[in-house]
């Protein structure tokens, strides 16, 4: 996913009400940005961290400047707009990336399905093989205690909302039809991923009742710059 034109460099001084964050440029000037991330975004938005934005023609948005990434003290970039992770990874299956995912014919995204009235992120479906559910989880939480060590983890918070997509897509094997989790991983510092369960045990829980069950759980990491983000390396997933 090629950003155009390319993002611009700030300052990042907050963020905060959750959608906004303040940005000072080099000429000291400051201005509001629109953050599009619910999460806590822990270890990605400390105030001092270095950004970068991009600007939207729409005349009508109240914030026309987003922010897209930003970078720790380690120099690692960390995309922190969570609507970019479909995005690369719908990229990369129809180019072919993702080899777990490949030979569908068809792929639609945000699709009902389930007793619990979600959207699936993709439908993957071709006349010659099950129907392939995948959802689509944004890592960008590294270790704190040791963030040297490269350990990513998914939730940063509670989430119900990834409980229960979970639980859709065990349903969704047990009607026979293929499901897998796929965690994007959008942090230059994080190398392998894992669950949680310091933060959200039930997720973590939930998770690997879905690996018994048959879920299949997938990790690829995107390299990342002010010009693209491309999601391109499988990274291992530690359950």
């Amino acid at each position: 996913m090629k950003y155009k034109p390319a993002l611009q460099p700030a300052l990042l001084l907050k963020r905060y009400k959750r959608f906004l964050a303040d940005l000072q440029l080099s000429d000291g000037s400051e201005f509001t940005a629109h953050c599009a991330n619910t999460g806590k975004m822990t270890g990605c938005a400390e105030p001092g961290f270095a950004a970068f934005y991009s600007t939207s023609n729409n005349a009508k948005r109240k914030y026309p400047h987003s922010l897209e990434l930003t970078q720790n003290n380690f120099s690692q970039l960390i995309c922190v707009n969570t609507a970019v992770a479909n995005k690369v990874v719908e990229e990369a299956i129809n180019n072919s990336v993702i080899s777990e995912l490949l030979d569908y014919s068809q792929l639609q995204s945000e699709v009902k399905y389930g007793s619990e009235n979600s959207r699936i992120d993709f439908l993957l479906t071709d006349k010659s093989k099950p129907d392939c559910y995948v959802e689509v989880k944004s890592v960008t939480l590294l270790s704190e205690d040791a963030p040297q060590s490269g350990q990513g983890y998914f939730p940063d918070t509670q989430t119900l909302r990834g409980q229960k997509h979970i639980r859709e897509l065990i349903e969704m094997i047990e009607q026979g039809h293929r499901a897998v989790l796929l965690f994007a991983v959008l942090h230059e510092g994080v190398n392998t991923v894992s669950p949680a369960v310091h933060i959200d045990k039930k997720y973590a829980t939930l998770l690997s009742q879905a690996i018994i069950a048959g879920v299949e759980v997938l990790a690829y990491k995107a390299t990342i710059s002010a010009n693209e983000i491309l999601l391109n390396e499988r990274i291992a997933f530690i359950e």
